[in-house]
């Protein structure tokens, strides 16, 4: 019983912090680094 409540805070919780990195314009810095990161890699940035 314990563990189905601990399960579930938690995917509460995990929704409610993706929610504010959403609103927050996390997705789109995240991707920018990422694509200038993989640039650099292969040398073109």
């Amino acid at each position: 019983m314990k563990v189905k409540i601990i399960r579930k805070g938690i995917l509460i919780t995990a929704i409610v912090l993706i929610l504010i990195g959403l609103s927050h314009n996390g997705f789109n810095d995240i991707k920018n680094k990422a694509v200038r990161i993989c640039y650099e890699c292969i040398g073109i940035g």
